[in-house]
């Protein structure tokens, strides 16, 4: 079984650039609060990374 992430979005993307607005989109984050898991990989921590202020990893599962 592959490693997951939980990745919670704690950021609105109201007034942000767009790039941080699509990379919570890539993330399948859109609503404050809103949780996914998804695979740990080096793309997906390197998206999290971008956006700090806006989303942040809760949970490593595996």
């Amino acid at each position: 079984m592959a490693k997951t992430i939980v990745v919670k979005q704690i950021g609105s993307p109201i007034r942000r650039p767009a790039v941080q607005r699509e990379t919570l989109k890539g993330l399948g984050l859109n609503k404050m609060n809103r949780t996914r898991e998804l695979e740990d990989t080096p793309a997906v921590r390197g998206m999290v990374a971008k956006i700090p202020h806006l989303a942040t990893i809760i949970e490593e599962r595996g």
